[in-house]
């Protein structure tokens, strides 16, 4: 009686993991090989167990378990939603490189021209990030995403630098249409996430970088645009 219920639900576990299968994004599959492996090693348990191979399907499906309880066959993906690796956006200007962690908010970036090229933010104090203020400040956007770094860094520091008082208020200048990729790094999405994911990242940042949370004016407009550039693909 138990070979029976097991090999029933083995079968229709089998089945309904193939029907996701065959209508998987082929983007998300290929990027995600340990879930193939996964989906078609049930598939063909549930198969096994559905043509009455018990003594082969039962082995197998304990065998995938014990991969996946492993992590052997977890997704990145899935490392990064159960707590592994941390998810993160990228953001550029022509002076900087910036990243924000989904999970705690924190920005972290690095210079890209001028004459603190190649370093890290972290590793400038205040004389120096007061410098690269003066020499970014014709550059609209790199000085919004310095200014939004700075908020986070250090919440009084336009009361400590010699910098223009409104220069926070000031909307940066548009850099152009946004790239599909360049709205994945800001989403910190992989090429060819569907409309729910892009949503839900996009759901995510906003509860960090909204201006009503302390957030960027200029980082949650990036956000916003790069959900509308990717969701203008689903319509």
């Amino acid at each position: 009686m138990n070979a029976v219920v097991i090999a029933l639900v083995a079968g229709i576990a089998g089945l309904f993991v193939l029907r996701w299968f065959l209508n998987a994004n082929p983007a998300v599959i290929a990027s995600n090989w340990r879930l193939m492996v996964m989906i078609l090693g049930f598939g063909l348990a549930g198969v096994l167990a559905m043509t009455g191979r018990i003594g082969l399907a039962i082995p197998l499906a304990a065998f995938l378990l014990t991969l996946y309880s492993r992590g052997v066959l977890k997704s990145p993906r899935a490392s990064r939603l159960g707590g592994g690796q941390k998810q993160k956006s990228m953001v550029r200007s022509a002076a900087f490189e910036m990243e924000l962690d989904h999970e705690t908010g924190t920005m972290t970036g690095r210079v890209l021209a001028g004459s603190f090229e190649g370093r890290d933010l972290d590793t400038l104090d205040a004389p120096a990030l007061s410098r690269l203020a003066a020499e970014i400040e014709a550059d609209a956007e790199s000085r919004a995403l310095l200014e939004a770094y700075l908020d986070r860094r250090m919440p009084g520091w336009r009361e400590h630098m010699k910098a223009d008082a409104g220069a926070g208020q000031r909307r940066p200048a548009h850099a152009g249409a946004m790239s599909e990729e360049e709205a994945y790094q800001i989403l910190g999405l992989e090429k060819g996430a569907r409309e729910p994911e892009i949503r839900a990242a996009h759901r995510r940042l906003m509860k960090k970088m909204h201006p009503d949370s302390g957030g960027s004016t200029f980082l949650a407009a990036r956000i916003n645009e790069a959900k509308d550039r990717l969701l203008s693909k689903h319509r």
